[in-house]
């Protein structure tokens, strides 16, 4: 088991825990809005799931029949965990109807306060981590996981103040009234998280930084050839893959224009974990005058 899927482990055990303390909250107090944020931490260990069974099958080596890996698999789970969090969302709004409909008082909202209170400073540690080790290790699944949970935090926080206007005031309608802002902003969450997972099945290019990085790189160890261009790239899960055309003297060998190869797909598979290079190589009279210039 790699870093991510042990990462991906450990954020199904605390959204566990941290499902349970919401739940006990909602239990105390028969709040709507504690109720939605509880039912929203049962899609983050479902998400959670997800994601260990994706990160488990990106991992598989390249074979016959997927000769470029497995690495979109984690761009599913995203979709899935996108998917699962708009079901949630359509829940609490149902709730949230029936609630206005017949508001009632909460029981013991200052204990249902506290335990709840004590679930987020947990989702909010960890959040921060796992978008870090997320960003870091380039995994879109733990990316998709950590902005749930962070959606999750500020969801909760909404849902504390919420609950604590209702019980300092007394106005018990209050309370399936936040319940159903908490849904719509749950709607909006899950759609960006599917928004940002098709782009990535449908082969995004690598962010601007990362295509400059690789062009800068092109220009540096390429010496002996004449200019690169075309250069594309796209992501899959934690694999970036890059490919050009480099032109080289008609008149070079094909041992030394192998030579330039080799040092430039070294020079970008240290500089970018993960990345998987493949270079087109053509004769001079190819050369387009606006390719990557060669130092």
């Amino acid at each position: 088991m790699d870093r991510t899927q042990k990462a991906a482990l450990l954020s199904a055990g605390l959204g566990a825990l941290v499902m349970g303390l919401k739940f006990a909250a909602y239990w105390v107090t028969g709040s709507l809005a504690l109720y939605s944020d509880a039912l929203e931490s049962i899609i983050n260990v479902v998400a959670a799931v997800f994601a260990l069974i994706a990160l488990r099958v990106a991992a598989r080596p390249a074979d016959d029949d997927h000769p470029y890996g497995h690495h979109k698999a984690e761009y599913f789970s995203a979709v899935i965990e996108g998917a699962l969090i708009i079901v949630a969302a359509i829940l609490i709004l149902r709730e949230s109807f029936h609630g206005l409909l017949d508001p009632k008082p909460l029981d013991a909202p200052l204990t249902g306060l506290v335990v709840n209170l004590v679930a987020t400073a947990i989702n909010g540690a960890w959040a921060m981590i796992l978008l870090r080790r997320g960003r870091e290790w380039r995994s879109p699944a733990l990316v998709a996981d950590a902005r749930h949970v962070m959606a999750d935090v500020v969801t909760s926080g909404g849902v504390l103040a919420g609950v604590a206007l209702v019980a300092l005031t007394g106005y018990a309608i209050l309370d399936p009234l936040i319940a159903g802002l908490v849904a719509l902003n749950i709607l909006w969450s899950g759609w960006g998280m599917v928004r940002d997972s098709v782009s990535g099945l449908m082969d995004k290019a690598a962010p601007s930084e990362m295509v400059a990085q690789i062009r800068a790189l092109i220009s540096i160890h390429s010496t002996g050839a004449l200019e690169a261009h075309d250069v594309r790239t796209r992501h899959a899960g934690q694999a970036t893959f890059i490919d050009f055309h480099l032109v080289v003297p008609g008149t070079m060998t094909v041992q030394d224009s192998h030579a330039i190869c080799d040092r430039l797909e070294a020079a970008i598979e240290s500089a970018i974990e993960g990345s998987v290079v493949v270079i087109h190589v053509e004769p001079g009279e190819h050369a387009k005058g606006r390719g990557v210039p060669v130092i």
